[in-house]
């Protein structure tokens, strides 16, 4: 009897793809594309498996641009690697050859960890370039990225279709559709044929909103942003997995929590009309909307996330893939999709080298719990400047002068004379406080704690979730 095959696949040269033209410029091509790239991550494996006549339940996981296959044998394994070679040869004309399917492949014999690292060699290999090749050193054609063979209506199709006769192997299943072409249904429906994806879109009116659209929905200043978000040390987690099954229980258990959990929060009044998502895959997510409804979301995804980690992953050792980090990219509207993209990439690379478990905002990683706290403290300052009627040209002139807190001063010259300006900030808010209302003078003594700072080394030092809460509050006035 022969031994099981593991293939495992990904899709590489994906960002190249999403920021070439048109889609560095055009929204709807951006979307597009990144909406296609979703669905063949989750297609291809299972195309792959009805293409060698084989259950759906030997697709070990998918999600995120990646796939593991099962395989009962070695003959498999061959027409497998022939069915993912012929994928390359359209999706290379497809994406002008940004874009292809690297695999590995080994027999699932002896310990799990030494399996794994066969499949990891294997995969690295597949990813060096070939050198050997006929024309390797010949200049790279400059040939257009082929975003018009990138079909723009994935989002809300019901049901999606598989052929190496589609420009871009994926198509939405129309009544013309051949009925023996494999598909997939999108609608939600749970069965053995079906994808459950997080698609949820803004709308404006039969049509997802732009990010224009939605800066306009925002409260304040007119701005979107996107929400980036990865889960800490999730391929640690993997690797310490001890066989195939844990391995694919674990990947498809997150999985299924960032787009079920996605999918439901953005069903919610404050997020409907203003996130749509843009991939949501085992370990990682991006939406893009209203800044503001952003910001609310991160807090509320982080929260639910947090739970989920108590309740279903006490039982693992260590603090790996426990936790989540995530990163707020904001931008004018007029700014193109993919750049924004782009930045919010390096924002949360920031957020990931300064620490984990945090969320990097308006300039500042934040932990957590910071963030809590900048969202209260927000709230006080919001409340507290409706008393004061001082609007956002009053939040504006706090926000300088403890901003100057921060700036060098190595002499400390500077520190009293800013600590007397704030003490006459205080005494103009006192001036307002209604004397009947004791909660108020309590919220004044409360947010005057917070904002003046404390002394370090005999230096004044500002609390960073003071200065997000001040600009934060400072955004919904203007």
């Amino acid at each position: 009897m022969s031994a099981q095959i593991l293939v495992q696949g990904r899709l590489v040269g994906v960002e190249d793809f999403l920021l070439a033209p048109p889609a560095d410029r055009d929204n709807r091509a951006f979307e597009a594309r990144l909406t296609w790239l979703s669905q063949l991550g989750e297609t291809l494996p299972r195309a792959l498996l009805t293409h060698l006549q084989l259950p759906p339940l030997l697709l070990g996981s998918s999600g995120g641009g990646q796939f593991l296959t099962i395989l009962p044998d070695q003959d498999r394994a061959a027409q497998a690697g022939e069915f993912l070679a012929r994928a390359n040869t359209v999706l290379s004309q497809a994406t002008g050859g940004k874009v292809r399917v690297a695999w590995s492949a080994t027999e699932n014999l002896g310990d799990w960890t030494v399996v794994r690292k066969r499949l990891a060699e294997g995969m690295r290999g597949n990813l060096r370039p070939d050198v050997t090749g006929e024309n390797f050193f010949e200049p790279f054609a400059t040939a257009d990225a082929g975003g018009d063979t990138i079909p723009r209506n994935l989002r809300d199709a019901a049901a999606i279709a598989f052929s190496f006769d589609f420009p871009a192997l994926i198509a939405p299943v129309t009544p013309e559709t051949d009925a023996a072409i494999p598909r997939w249904d999108l609608a939600g429906h749970v069965s053995t044929n079906s994808i459950s994806m997080a698609r949820h879109a803004a709308r404006n009116g039969d049509v997802p909103a732009t990010p224009k659209e939605l800066a306009l929905r925002s409260n304040g200043v007119k701005l979107w942003g996107v929400l980036r978000g990865q889960i800490d040390d999730f391929t640690t987690r993997i690797r310490r997995a001890a066989s195939v099954e844990e391995h694919v229980s674990l990947s498809m258990t997150y999985q299924q929590f960032l787009a079920g959990e996605i999918e439901l929060l953005c069903s919610q009044g404050d997020y409907f009309r203003r996130i749509t998502v843009l991939e949501a895959g085992s370990a990682d997510f991006a939406l893009f909307g209203s800044w503001d409804a952003l910001a609310g979301f991160a807090r509320e995804l982080e929260r639910v996330f947090a739970r989920f980690a108590d309740e279903n992953l006490k039982d693992l050792p260590g603090a790996e893939a426990k936790t989540m980090t995530m990163a707020l990219t904001l931008a004018e509207p007029a700014t193109p999709l993919a750049r924004v993209w782009e930045a919010s990439s390096r924002d949360l690379a920031v957020a990931k080298s300064s620490d984990k478990d945090c969320f990097y905002i308006l300039d500042h990683v934040l932990e957590w719990k910071q963030w809590k706290d900048a969202a209260e403290l927000k709230d006080a300052l919001v409340q507290l400047n409706e008393e004061f009627r001082g609007g956002s040209r009053f939040l504006a002139q706090l926000r300088n002068l403890y901003r100057k807190v921060e700036s060098a001063d190595p002499d400390n010259t500077g520190d009293e004379r800013l600590m007397a300006r704030a003490a006459r900030f205080q005494r103009r808010f006192s001036g307002v406080a209604n004397r009947r209302e004791r909660e108020f003078h309590k919220l004044r003594a409360n947010l005057m704690k917070e904002m003046t700072g404390r002394r370090s080394r005999g230096k004044l030092r500002l609390k960073p979730e003071g200065l997000v809460a001040l600009e934060w509050a400072r955004l919904l006035e203007d």
